[in-house]
């Protein structure tokens, strides 16, 4: 029962919305992360949407638009586990579709643990060491200012239609190309290559994480095609007979690039991003055994303590329960696959330790960096790894399973960091505005249950439509799923070798770099920093996606520059800047998944396309993405009061 000085929160409007939003935004967000290997926070968008429509009815408060928006930025983070891992299922060909059930049971019971393993950590990160959760912040002024919600609706409206309508004529129609690029064989085989994405929500992306993460993104993303790439190509093709035999047959520099980047550099990620999520760890081992003592504290105290409502959590009790619940479920699903008890046990006991490590370094470092830099794909290769390996040594390289069922253990893991990061973003912004935090707790549970119920239709219609992974004559331009395929290259790697160690071990020994590059920073009161995570993404990605990337952050940059001309902060200026991005990003998303429905009705992905004779070249889609970029700038620097 609400006390009467505090706004009722769990209101039967809010909790539909929160659900009706966590559906769409975790569709969106499925699409993006398929295609781009990114997702970004959908808080202020959801924010903002909540406001605009619970303010059409006569009572409404900060509380109930709070709660949507925890609810809604659930189905983000949610399908950001599902797609970075469980599409490696359908790449190893254990699936041919997307199981309903399976999906429902790995990604629920993992978003669900996410939210439990958290409820701990809380008190410690949040009021104790007051960290930053830079969304978490933005989204509570936001809140704080929703007032007068319409100028963010206009502009993420505005941008939503822009997106959309370069989406329908770049992948529906057809008139413009989706990548712009160039490359060149410089002497016999060295190779030379430039290329970027012409996507606005690529660029969106990087506004909305900033200039920092967007160089870092784009220098891993030199490392591998500035630099690995063309040393690969000049010394080491003949290592690789495929290759080579590629090079002979007369290919073109662009492609042997992407066979070289796909087969060979991509594992540099690989190797960076097992020492970052091991760096995380070490470096957040304070923190770690601070919020698990607080916890403990909470427990034996009991439910004698009075406290304010804004330091109420879900009790401590019911969180242990509901952990002990929910391991049995996933240890049938594992005993299932590896029809061992044994085995199913070792999985399931992988899959606690490592989810609660890993939910705990993604809630801190979504504390430091924020929930759209928060380090899930690092933490769930070397979750997946790590399994690998266990597996292998217990079942044999002839386990045609072994692949698989690490794949199950990373999905559970990737699910649950998502959702913890995700979470702790939302209890800042909570935090801040005097929310309940039990509330919030059990309305991030309800965005869970209810974006899962959607994401196997979501999954299987996107890949009827576009297909994933390689391309094939069916689908010529797949949704690449760049995480999901390394996933699956690190797990079958272990089991059948071929592995690129080598490649591995050279990355890690970048990470290493670039963790103390960042430490020396660090030590001189730096304001420009080198998460490794942010690198090592980059070094994975297409150099197209990385290069679009960094023209968001040039844009955030160079807005915030002017601002400082005129010797104004322009928060409010670059708050619509950020809705403008988060516009265009859920404008060409949700196109990319409507277009996918007559698609699949009618069994031609090219049912919307135009003659050949209409379509344009690269340079025309420069210039209209030049227009975008221009609008954007424009409105994230407009001198707003």
């Amino acid at each position: 029962m609400n006390s009467p000085s505090v706004p009722p929160q769990l209101t039967v409007k809010a909790i539909l919305l929160g659900i009706i939003l966590s559906v769409v935004l975790a569709g969106a967000n499925a699409y993006l992360g398929l295609f781009a290997g990114l997702t970004v926070s959908a808080s202020i968008p959801a924010a903002v949407i909540s406001m605009a429509i619970l303010r059409m009815f006569k009572n409404s408060n900060i509380l109930e638009n709070n709660i949507v928006q925890t609810a809604a930025s659930a189905g983000e983070s949610l399908a950001a586990g599902v797609v970075f891992t469980i599409p490696a299922l359908v790449l190893l060909g254990y699936w041919s579709v997307f199981d309903y059930w399976w999906i429902t049971a790995i990604a629920g019971i993992g978003g669900l643990l996410g939210v439990l393993f958290t409820i701990p950590l809380r008190r410690s990160l949040i009021v104790e060491q007051q960290l930053a959760f830079p969304e978490g912040k933005a989204t509570a002024e936001v809140l704080k200012v929703g007032q007068d919600p319409s100028s963010g609706v206009k502009y993420l409206g505005m941008a939503a239609l822009a997106g959309a309508l370069v989406k329908f004529c770049s992948t529906g129609l057809k008139l413009l190309p989706g990548t712009a690029q160039a490359g060149t064989y410089v002497g016999q085989s060295t190779i030379g290559y430039m290329g970027i994405n012409l996507s606005p929500a690529l660029i969106s992306v990087g506004y909305i994480v900033g200039l920092n993460i967007a160089v870092l993104v784009f220098a891993g993303g030199a490392i591998s095609w500035h630099i690995a790439i063309p040393i690969f190509s000049t010394f080491f093709l003949d290592s690789s007979p495929e290759l080579a035999a590629m090079h002979a047959s007369g290919a073109t520099a662009e492609e042997l690039a992407g066979a070289i980047w796909s087969q060979q550099v991509r594992y540099l990620g690989v190797g960076a991003m097992v020492v970052g999520g091991t760096w995380a760890l070490v470096s957040m081992r304070g923190s770690l055994l601070d919020g698990i003592k607080s916890g403990l504290t909470q427990y034996r105290s009991g439910s004698t303590v009075v406290t304010d409502h804004t330091d109420m959590d879900m009790p401590m009790k019911y969180v242990l329960i509901g952990i002990s619940v929910f391991v049995i479920p996933i240890f049938m699903l594992y005993q299932s696959i590896v029809a061992s008890v044994g085995i199913g046990l070792v999985m399931t006991v992988i899959m606690v330790i490592a989810g609660f490590l890993f939910s705990s370094v993604a809630a801190y470092m979504a504390g430091l960096v924020g929930s759209s830099n928060n380090p899930i794909s690092g933490v769930t290769i070397a979750t997946i790894l790590l399994a690998s390996m266990i597996l292998l040594a217990l079942m044999g390289p002839e386990a045609t399973v072994g692949p698989p069922a690490a794949i199950m253990i990373g999905g559970v893991v990737a699910c649950a960091a998502a959702i913890s990061g995700d979470n702790m973003q939302d209890l800042k912004a909570g935090y801040i505005v005097g929310a309940t935090p039990w509330k919030q707790q059990l309305m991030q549970g309800v965005g869970v249950v209810s974006s899962v119920l959607v994401m196997a239709p979501i999954l299987n219609l996107l890949l009827q439509a576009y297909g994933i992974g390689a391309p094939t004559a069916e689908h010529p331009d797949p949704l690449t799923a760049p995480q999901a395929t390394l996933m699956a290259s690190v797990a079958q790697g272990v089991f059948k070798g071929g592995l690129p160690w080598a490649m591995v071990i050279i990355g890690g020994v970048i990470g290493a770099i670039v963790i103390a590059t960042d430490e020396i920073l660090k030590s001189r009161g730096s304001t420009f920093r080198t998460p490794v995570l942010a690198v090592a993404v980059g070094i994975y990605l297409p150099l197209e996606l990385s290069s679009a990337i960094f023209v968001g952050g040039l844009i955030a940059h160079f807005a915030q520059k002017a601002h400082a001309r005129r010797g104004v902060d322009g928060e409010k200026s670059m708050r619509h800047g950020m809705l403008f991005a988060a516009g265009l990003i859920t404008g060409e998303a949700l196109v990319g998944i409507f277009m996918a429905i007559p698609i699949v009705k009618s069994g031609n992905p090219d049912v919307f396309a135009l003659s050949e004779a209409m379509q344009f070249g690269g340079r025309v889609g420069l210039v209209i993405i030049a227009a975008v970029v221009i609008w954007m700038y424009r409105v994230a620097s407009a001198n707003e009061t």
